[in-house]
């Protein structure tokens, strides 16, 4: 029986093999825990039935453990070095298809109805690379696509932006962002130790679960979240002067941001970081006709 790839000598093995060096800029880290990629795998909650995307496998650590349980893996690689280790190092799951493209690039829509015909359900379970995890999953939520369900490993200070509550320091745009969408929780904190090479940071797993039913209602997302990123700007301000700055004509339309926030009985002089998003999606919506277009370099929290 081959031996998991999830150990450290399994792994210098393979890494020795095909003469691979770690990418820096790649956010390269291997687990080298098996108990920890099980923990991950558990809280995807797989099945036959299930679907798996995963992001950037490396040598295929995870994406052996994923493939165990699950319906049908595909893993997207970015790094074209790594096609023929994991060509090696998959080859006895022939449920697993590794696409060597940037996920972000993906047409995820393609993907899903060429492979995923025979799947219940659709789940993301990636160890992200760190310098790229925002954006990977921003483009998860706004891809319109269905899933599930997503088990993240990220950087300990990005997962805790993710499911944070209002009024406390690690809540911004972020969070709200991922809540709109997703309800989010911290599933486990992963120390350093179990990667190779180890990383700077504490890592966190993090597991979102599609809302049953959209908690508020907005007329516009895209302006919706524009209110959003706009609110934290400069967290310390308020969001009166956050939103003179930040939307498109706010300086000339201060009274109209008051009343706006007046009639969704919120405190100006508030800052974002205290708002919760029902709170939001009431102050948008309440602004969205008076500025139905926004300032597309709105600084990102």
């Amino acid at each position: 029986m081959t031996k998991d790839i999830a150990t450290l000598s399994r792994t210098k093995e393979i890494i020795e093999k095909y003469g691979f060096t770690f990418k820096k800029s790649l956010g390269q880290n291997f687990l080298v825990d098996l108990n920890t990629l099980n923990n991950i795998v558990a809280e995807g909650q797989l099945t036959e039935r299930t679907g798996v995307i995963e992001v950037g496998p490396g040598i295929g650590a995870l994406t052996e453990q994923i493939a165990k349980r699950a319906g049908k893996v595909i893993a997207f690689e970015i790094d074209q070095r790594l096609i023929p280790v994991l060509e090696d190092t998959l080859s006895p799951y022939p449920n697993v298809r590794v696409i060597n493209e940037d996920v972000l690039k993906a047409d995820l829509h393609a993907v899903i109805e060429t492979e995923f015909q025979d799947c219940d359900e659709i789940v993301v379970v990636a160890n992200l690379p760190y310098y790229v995890t925002t954006p990977i999953i921003m483009h998860f939520l706004e891809s319109g696509i269905r899933l599930d369900r997503i088990v993240i490993m990220m950087q300990k200070e990005v997962g805790d932006r993710i499911s944070a509550k209002p009024s406390t320091k690690a809540y911004g745009s972020l969070s709200v962002a991922v809540q709109y969408y997703m309800d989010a929780h911290t599933a486990m904190i992963v120390p350093k130790t179990v990667f190779v090479p180890q990383p700077n940071v504490e890592s966190a797993v993090i597991v979102l679960e599609r809302k049953e039913q959209q908690e508020v209602t907005v007329r516009d997302e895209s302006f919706f979240f524009a209110v959003v990123r706009g609110s934290f700007v400069q967290r310390r301000k308020t969001l009166l002067n956050n939103l003179q700055v930040s939307l498109e004509d706010g300086k000339s339309k201060k009274e109209l941001i008051v009343q706006a926030c007046e009639r969704a009985n919120i405190d100006p002089k508030r800052r974002g970081e205290t708002l919760t998003i029902e709170e939001f999606a009431k102050l948008s919506n309440e602004l969205y006709d008076d500025f139905f277009t926004i300032d597309k370099n709105i600084k990102k929290d």
